[in-house]
Formats: structure tokens, C-alpha cells, sequence
């Protein structure tokens, strides 16, 4: 294989299977910083993907966390930036503030010889830094989806010069609720084509609708095969003791957070008891079993094909014969008796081009079972470790501030004035032990009202609001930056990069 550079070419030019990239194909100045960061060959979603991002063709790649896509993707936009253009060439949105501390590490650490910048953008910290950055001219911009639109709010940060947009872990931020920010974000993208690249461990349907509102005719990179589509369903299982299993399910749907999902149960009186508990942690669940009447049954299945109910918890008898498309997630709160209804229920997910995931709850003997099932039909069952208190308070954090600061975000002047009467009991709450469980509960009932509602509009929502917007003139930014949001209705019309 040739060094690989960047040619631009068309879709239609690019081949359906690239080769593999090696670390000697790589530029020379790139293959410096490779050395420095002590890599000694390319892991398989790097030697996979790099050839894709280079031939500048929008690209959907599955990989999971923790597989080398940071890598995967800074070593092509090292080499495509130009570092003699001060201005943002290439926009960086991840899910949390330790990844794009993570990513801007790694970045400054692979550019050493490049002359690139970059700079990590994320709320929680001052203004100042990120400002110093941009006036730089910072290259690439790694950041939050909040704080990314808090500076195009301001207009402190212009996207009118960038070349290349990236989405890592897309799937984990539209279940952090990132959802409108992203979608708001786009309205600040430039009126060219630019190239743009999503990784996520899975693209659910609501994923899919993201990259139709972003992406023109994307390619997929599946890394466990050598063909070009998305993996459709991952499977992993957790190790729960028997007598605490409804509540480590309510901790794992808090740090999975399913955008919709069916729950089996083998019994009618688990399905009673599973949906209980999770409507009592405030998550919207209801029943589906063979004692509803078809009124009530069909009720139920609207619900759920409207995107309008999350969680659906069920019997397979219940189940059976139903097409949900829409769904991200199926749990399997105690495994089947029967191998094959395993393969039934974990196809309810992962459907119509979409892929999904697959939970099982297991006790240690179970655990034997599910393994077996995988080895049988060929498909690897991954363990997941249960997550621990500490793990899901820092996951509702970080959801609460990102919802927090949208809602910030959307007061106008004369409720920001007001709301000012109120920071000095909010010290006061912050200061006082007994007091602080008062601002506890007003943040749990903001993230119950907030959170657990759907976040993602269901398809049929997703139609109405391009219907309503095609009936209008495209509008102007509501900042009044009199930069117009065309991108999005040109892409809507399917248009493709000129030859």
C-alpha cells in the first residue's frame, strides 16, 4: 500500500473495501508522533478506519470504548489540517469532559510534529482558556456538545472554516441528552460540504436519525468482519445475586440508559413486579402480557411504536409475533428456559439496517448457561462488571449539569435577572448540611420530569417537525448571527460533494 494521503475524492469513487493501513504507510511526520506516543503497530479499528477518514468520504464506524478510535481518527486530521490556516478546520464532539481531556492529550501528544493545535472545550471551568485557545488559532476543537454551543452562542467560536466533524461515542450522547444541543449545533455548521465521521458502540434507530441529519450517503465500518455494514445486535450480561437483582437493574438501565427497550420476564407475576419497581424509580414502563385485553394490548404497542413509552416489559408468549423497530435495547431479566428464545428476543433489537444491544441478567449458574447459548450460535456474549454506586452517581451528575445548562441556556434576559434573586439561598443550601438534602431533592425531581422522559423524537416526530420546517422559510439563526442553517436542507434533499 502506497503512503496514504488525502485525494478528495466522490463517493462513487471509493471502493467498497479498503485495504488495511499499516504504521509504515503513514506519512512520515505522523509516523514521528506515532513513535513518541510509543505505538508499535496500529490496533484493528485504526488500521481499518484510517483509510476511510483519509479518502474523506462520511463514514458511520462501529467500535466500542476503549478499541483505539481516538487514534483512529486523529492520525487522518493530524495529516489533512492544515496547521498554516489559523482557523477551526476540524470539530471534535464527545460525550463527557475526561474524554475530551482524553482526546486533547492524546492529540497534542501524536501532533508534536505537526504544528497542529487542539484544545479541549467543556463547561464546569472558566471561559478564559478556551478563549486564548481560539484566538490562536486552535486547529481542532474537542468539546461538549453544551459548552461547543455556548461559545457559537457567543460568538466566540466560528465553524465557518471546518473541513471535518466528528462524533465519538455518538450513541452515549444522545443518551446523556445531548440531543438538542447537537441539533442546534448543526445550525452553526458552514454552507460547504464537509467531511464528517461518527463512532459509536452501536447506532440504534435513534443514532441512525442522528447520521441522517448530519451525514451524506455514509459508509459503515463493521471491525468484526471484513464487510462494510453495522454489527446488529451486541451482547452483553451482567452477574447479579438473585435477591437484589430489581435493584442492580435500575442501576444498570441508569448507566446503560436504553433509549426504548422491551424487558422479558418469564412469569406474568415478574412482569407485574419488574414494572412496579421501575415506575417507582420513576422510569415510564408498562406491561405487555397474555391476560390483557386486545383494547389494552393494542394500546400499549401504540405507545410503543409512537416513541412515547420507554420501557415495555414483557412475557415471550406477550411478545410474540410483535415488530418494534424503534427499539435500542432488549433486557433479558432472567435468561429463557429455551436457547432458541433467547435468539427471538435478542432479535427484537437490531433491525431494518439498525443495530442494538442485548442484556441478560445472570446469577452463576445461569452464567454457564448463557455462554453456552453464544458458543451454539456463534456469537460472543460480553461480561460486564455491575456498576457500582459511585459509578452511577457520577453518571446522573454529569446527565443533570448537561441538562441544567440547556435549560440555562434557553432563558431569555429577563428570566436570568430574576433568577438571580435566588443565589444567595443557593449558597446558603450548598453551605448547610441539613439544608443540602432540600437541593438534593429538587435535583432529583428535575432529573425524574427531565430525564426520563424520551430525549430522541420517535420517527413519526422526527417526520412532523421536517414537515412544519419545510412549510417555513429557513430562518436565521435565533442569536441573530444572520448565519443560515442550509446545510441541514440540503442534506435533507440528499445532495452529494460535487465530482
Amino acid at each position: 500500500m502506497d503512503e496514504i494521503t488525502p485525494n478528495n475524492p466522490t463517493s462513487a469513487d471509493i471502493p467498497e473495501v479498503l485495504p488495511e493501513a499499516t504504521l509504515a504507510d503513514l506519512p512520515e511526520k505522523l509516523r514521528q508522533g506515532v513513535a513518541l506516543a510509543g505505538w508499535n503497530e496500529l490496533l484493528p479499528v485504526q488500521a481499518k478506519a484510517i483509510p476511510y477518514l483519509f479518502s474523506q468520504r462520511d463514514m458511520m464506524i462501529q467500535s466500542r470504548t476503549g478499541s483505539g478510535k481516538t487514534g483512529a481518527y486523529l492520525l487522518p486530521l493530524l495529516e489533512m489540517v492544515n496547521p498554516l490556516q489559523n482557523e477551526t478546520q476540524a470539530l471534535i464532539l464527545v460525550p463527557t469532559r475526561e474524554l475530551a481531556l482524553q482526546v486533547a492529550t492524546e492529540a497534542e501528544l501524536l501532533g508534536q510534529t505537526t504544528g497542529v493545535r487542539s484544545v479541549a472545550v467543556y463547561g464546569g471551568v472558566g471561559y478564559r482558556t478556551q478563549l486564548d485557545a481560539f484566538k490562536a488559532g486552535a486547529h481542532i476543537i474537542i468539546g461538549t456538545p453544551g459548552r461547543i454551543l455556548d461559545h457559537l452562542l457567543r460568538r466566540s467560536l466560528s465553524l465557518q472554516h471546518l473541513r471535518f466533524l466528528i462524533f465519538d461515542e455518538a450513541d452515549r450522547m444522545l443518551s446523556m441528552g445531548f440531543y438538542p444541543d447537537m441539533r442546534r449545533v448543526k445550525t452553526y455548521l458552514p454552507e460547504q460540504p464537509i467531511s464528517t465521521y461518527m463512532f459509536s458502540a452501536t447506532f440504534p434507530p435513534q443514532v441512525m436519525r442522528l447520521t441522517s441529519q448530519f451525514m451524506r450517503d455514509p459508509g459503515f465500518i463493521n471491525l468484526s468482519s471484513d464487510h462494510i455494514h453495522v454489527t446488529e445486535t451486541e451482547h452483553v450480561f451482567y452477574t447479579v445475586p438473585g435477591m437484589d437483582k430489581d435493584r442492580r437493574l435500575v442501576r444498570i438501565i441508569e448507566v446503560e440508559n436504553p433509549l426504548s427497550a422491551i424487558i422479558f420476564c418469564n412469569t406474568k407475576v415478574r412482569v407485574e413486579y419488574v414494572a412496579t419497581v421501575l415506575q417507582r424509580f420513576g422510569y415510564d414502563a408498562d406491561i405487555l402480557t397474555s391476560d390483557l385485553s386486545q383494547a389494552a394490548r393494542e394500546k400499549v404497542l401504540t405507545r410503543v411504536r409512537q416513541g412515547t413509552l420507554r420501557f415495555l416489559v414483557a412475557t415471550d408468549v406477550a411478545a410474540r409475533g410483535i415488530d418494534l423497530p424503534e427499539l435500542s435495547h432488549v433486557i433479558q431479566y432472567e435468561p429463557p428456559e429455551d436457547p432458541e428464545a433467547y435468539i427471538h428476543r435478542a432479535g427484537r433489537t437490531g433491525r431494518a439496517g439498525a443495530s442494538g444491544t442485548a442484556i441478560t441478567l445472570v446469577d452463576a449458574l445461569e452464567r454457564v448457561s448463557l455462554r453456552r447459548i453464544g458458543q451454539r450460535y456463534e456469537f460472543t456474549i460480553e461480561e460486564r462488571p455491575l456498576p457500582t454506586d459511585e459509578v452511577v452517581q457520577q453518571v446522573v451528575a454529569e446527565r443533570v449539569i448537561t441538562l441544567l445548562e440547556a435549560r440555562l441556556r434557553a432563558r431569555d434576559n429577563l428570566q436570568t435577572v430574576r433568577m438571580q434573586r435566588f443565589l444567595p439561598l443557593a449558597r446558603a443550601l450548598n453551605e448547610s448540611d441539613e439544608e443540602l438534602g432540600l437541593l438534593a431533592m429538587l435535583l432529583d425531581d428535575f432529573y425524574q420530569e427531565t430525564f426520563h422522559a424520551p430525549v430522541v423524537p420517535s420517527a413519526e416526530e422526527e417526520k412532523q417537525d421536517v414537515r412544519s420546517h419545510s412549510r417555513r422559510p429557513v430562518p436565521h439563526s435565533a442569536e441573530g448571527t444572520g448565519q443560515k442553517s442550509g446545510r441541514s436542507s440540503r442534506r435533507s434533499r440528499g445532495r452529494r460533494r460535487p465530482a
